[in-house]
């Protein structure tokens, strides 16, 4: 009986000691990430012969618009006139191929529809003026989706039942818009009520829940002290929300919005990407030596796109934007976790001087497209398009 009670006591401390070991592994051991970036090898996909300014996923497809005048598919120029489509599965140029006759600067989707606006005249060769609707499986222009647009459109975003534009824009269709403006998605018109002021221009536009979220060179919008560059407007009324109040020192580029916050592409010394909660307190910023011009979220991870070389360790920039403390190796692109702004080791390297203009995500599909001015992607031929994942 001794015996087996000594036995029973040997058994029972060494659990206990393995029980103890397993939590000091625990402890000291680094948890599993909780977030995985896309993999930094682009996808085979078509590239361009121009500059691609602007992105946007609907369902598996890939809308893209820019400057461009052909694709390029394995070495072979196929015409598409500064808007195209892509299968984001396959890769496939897809025969979606209207035409607009100057650059396209953003593109939205919505039922089926997609939005185009930027510098062009005609579209399909009939008169639009800056802003067109196009049928997202044939390309056909909408016959009664025409306005006046006075001035530079920069920025589209649909929803709460609008397609809401954003730019340079001082009127539409003889009416004074202040760089800020909705038409209703049902019948095109432009909304009589949705009539906010920004007293400069609109970059960005993003809607997400009961909130469209503007990001600018302005300093105020509707007179409101405190919306300065990154604002957040009702989506029936364009009244400015005060429960959303960041108050950025310099301009918002680009903004994503997501269930755990809001991330804006700043400029200023170096430029930074800045992550708020969504009420616009601060919670984590990255300073890079260029500014970032695009930002994409999803998964827990941040994209970053722009012309920067390096994102740096400190908040500290010299001439030009240098990092004053040391820096991260990043050039165009960079990727952090949406958590607490740790630079993950994703490295896509871009290149050129402007690089990377602009970023769409698909959470759906795990996927990311990137386009730019940029010729390469570490090292590797990949012209002014990229899709990861």
């Amino acid at each position: 009986m001794d015996t087996l009670r000594a036995r029973f006591r040997r058994a029972a401390r060494t659990a206990v000691g393995l029980g103890a070991l397993v939590a000091l592994v625990a402890l000291v051991a680094p948890a599993a990430p909780a977030h995985a970036a896309v993999p930094a090898t682009p996808a085979a996909t078509p590239t361009f012969n121009g500059t691609v300014w602007s992105v946007a996923y609907a369902g598996s497809t890939i809308y893209v618009g820019g400057d461009f005048t052909a694709a390029i598919v394995r070495g072979k120029s196929i015409p598409r006139s500064r808007l195209a489509a892509i299968n984001a599965d396959t890769g496939a140029l897809l025969d979606w191929a209207p035409e607009a006759d100057s650059r396209v600067k953003a593109i939205a989707v919505a039922d089926g529809a997609v939005y185009v606006a930027g510098e062009f005249a005609y579209v399909n060769g009939v008169k639009r003026d800056s802003l067109a609707r196009l049928d997202g499986q044939t390309a056909a222009l909408h016959s009664t989706f025409r306005h006046s647009i006075l001035g530079k459109p920069y920025a589209l975003a649909a929803g709460s039942g609008r397609l809401y534009l954003g730019g340079a824009i001082t009127a539409v269709n003889g009416q004074t818009r202040t760089r800020l403006a909705a038409f209703d998605l049902r019948t095109g018109v432009l909304d009589a009520t949705w009539r906010p002021t920004a007293d400069d221009q609109v970059e960005a536009l993003v809607t997400y829940g009961s909130r469209v979220y503007v990001g600018g060179k302005f300093h105020k919008i509707n007179g409101v002290s405190g919306s300065a560059r990154l604002a957040a407007l009702r989506p029936d009324t364009g009244a400015v929300d005060p429960g959303f109040d960041p108050a950025p020192a310099y301009i918002a580029f680009s903004v994503a919005v997501t269930a755990a916050g809001v991330y804006a592409a700043h400029g200023g010394p170096g430029g930074r990407v800045a992550a708020y909660d969504h009420s616009g307190a601060s919670r984590w910023t990255l300073t890079m030596d260029g500014d970032p011009q695009a930002v994409a979220a999803f998964d827990g991870t941040v994209y970053i796109g722009g012309h920067f070389d390096n994102v740096c360790r400190s908040s500290r920039t010299g001439d030009q934007g240098v990092c004053l403390d040391g820096n991260i190796p990043r050039v165009k692109l960079a990727a952090a976790s949406a958590t607490d702004g740790q630079v993950l080791p994703w490295t896509a390297n871009g290149n050129g001087v402007t690089g990377v203009h602009t970023l769409a995500s698909s959470e759906a599909l795990g996927k990311l497209a990137v386009g730019g001015a940029f010729t390469m992607i570490n090292g590797i031929s990949q012209k002014r398009f990229a899709q990861f994942g």
